[in-house]
């Protein structure tokens, strides 16, 4: 399945670092930057959501919120987000159903990619990376939510 802008996001429940559940359905009402990401404590990976956590003012200025997905299980997600002092939920897709659901699956595991969904749910965004080495940075992923604000 491809998703486009202007679908209704694939809905979902996941397991977060806590382990209290995450449904998509609940989330209605708030802007979300869901991110998938291939794993916890990986370089680009690392430098990509520090990147996006060095940037949460901007993104809590324009009404975003931050969630993290990737196949990681709870206990690596609690001592990733410790480590780095990440301030946003990271979800677990053991089985990259998720993923399969948004595109964001591949045959070597996860696929990283964002979906920025408005309130309603709708994708409003969209970007899977065809190469998990390139990652979307901060101020590339802020201009796209103000250009889709202006």
């Amino acid at each position: 399945m491809t998703l486009t802008i202007g679908d209704p996001a694939p809905q979902f429940a996941l397991s977060d670092e806590n382990g209290q559940m995450f449904e998509l359905e609940q989330q209605l009402g708030s802007r979300l930057l869901l991110v998938f990401y291939p794993g916890d404590n990986t370089p680009v990976c690392t430098k990509q959501l520090c990147d996006y956590r060095d940037g949460i003012d901007a993104f809590q200025g324009l009404d975003v919120k931050v969630v993290g997905i990737s196949s990681d299980d709870a206990e690596s997600h609690l001592s990733f987000k410790s480590k780095h002092k990440l301030p946003f939920t990271l979800l677990t897709d053991s089985d990259l159903q998720v993923a399969a659901d948004y595109g964001c699956k591949s045959i070597l595991g996860m696929r990283r990619g964002l979906f920025l969904l408005d309130k309603a749910g709708i994708i409003q965004y969209q970007h899977v990376e065809s190469l998990a080495l390139f990652r979307r940075q901060r101020d590339e992923v802020l201009a796209a939510i103000r250009g889709l604000d202006g």
